[in-house]
């Protein structure tokens, strides 16, 4: 839950920067996820399978997290070469 909520604080900020703070929270959070899942699947909480299976899609948001964070800072270091100008 802490990937979307940290998704969805970040909206609320002012800037793109602090969104982008956000975000990187959230990646943390996915790796904090990925962590558990290692950990489930080591105790025998969970199957080969689902384990294979959800890693993937935790692997799969991180990268859509990464890619976000770069077009919103893309997109924050453009608006501040405009004031600039």
């Amino acid at each position: 839950m802490s990937i979307p909520t940290n998704i969805v604080e970040g909206t609320g900020q002012e800037s793109g920067k602090e969104f982008c703070r956000f975000l990187s929270i959230a990646v943390k959070s996915s790796s904090e996820l990925e962590y558990n899942l290692i950990l489930a699947h080591d105790l025998g909480a969970m199957t080969r399978s689902n384990f294979e299976s959800l890693s993937a899609q935790v692997v799969e948001v991180r990268k859509m997290l990464y890619a976000l964070r770069s077009r919103v800072l893309a997109s924050t270091r453009a608006a501040q070469s405009k004031v600039k100008a």
